[in-house]
């Protein structure tokens, strides 16, 4: 049976990132940005600017994901491709990537809009991934808006290293079957790696972004489209 639960759901994210919190958040973004623009590295101004707030863990996590270099909000928004004009394409998509992001969504966890547009999780899953009660419904409405933009190829890898990688390639598979979009679902030992040499990735892996030819902000528009009660927070 598949166990019902919130993933990347936490209570104390009410305090973390209540109206008073998010203010001392967005001015350390601010900071944060500023120095990355002047070349320090991103390690050492989170233990600074994070110290000088006495930010928890998840607080400093939102804003490692949410903040960016202007340099790499502008590379990174020069390669976005439109998601109206998907028609026939073939996607490469980052699977844990996106689908975890859509199960958080799903559970009322904290998203985080980065400099960039794009979404980024807390949910901090390393190595371990375990099927929700929300993956099938991740899953179905990721083929239900794909197909609704007459996309006909998506190629989905997942780390295979990562526990449950392959019940969750059968899970997609599954799916796959009821819908006019052919799944190929192809386990590698690292994602990151492949699929920063594509175009037309599906991903709000930093790394990746900086390095790909072009991507599709995909997890934004499912959100937008079926998870209305997401719980995005924006740093900017």
């Amino acid at each position: 049976m598949t166990k019902t639960s919130k993933r990347g759901f936490d209570l104390n994210d009410k305090r973390w990132f209540s109206e008073k919190e998010l203010l001392k958040i967005k001015k350390a973004h601010e900071e944060i940005k500023w120095l990355l623009d002047r070349d320090y590295k991103l390690e050492s101004i989170m233990n600074f600017v994070g110290g000088r707030y006495q930010f928890s863990t998840r607080q400093r996590d939102a804003l490692k994901r949410g903040t960016c270099s202007t340099k790499n909000e502008i590379l990174r928004k020069s390669k976005e491709l439109n998601i109206n004009e998907i028609k026939d394409e073939i996607l490469n998509i980052d699977g844990f990537n996106l689908i975890i992001s859509l199960e958080v969504a799903l559970s009322g966890g904290t998203l985080i809009v980065g400099d960039d547009g794009l979404i980024r999780d807390l949910a901090g899953l390393r190595g371990t991934y375990k099927l929700i009660d929300k993956t099938d419904i991740a899953i179905e409405y990721i083929f239900k808006f794909l197909e609704s933009k007459e996309v006909k190829v998506i190629n989905i890898y997942l780390d295979s290293p990562v526990s449950n990688s392959g019940n969750l390639k059968i899970r997609i598979i599954e799916h796959s079957n009821k819908y006019k979009i052919i799944a190929n679902v192809i386990l590698v030992n690292n994602a990151d790696v492949v699929l920063e040499k594509f175009d037309n990735v599906v991903t709000s892996d930093s790394t990746i972004l900086d390095k790909c030819n072009s991507y599709i902000n995909l997890s934004k528009s499912i959100i937008n489209e079926y998870i209305h009660k997401a719980n995005l927070i924006s740093l900017s």
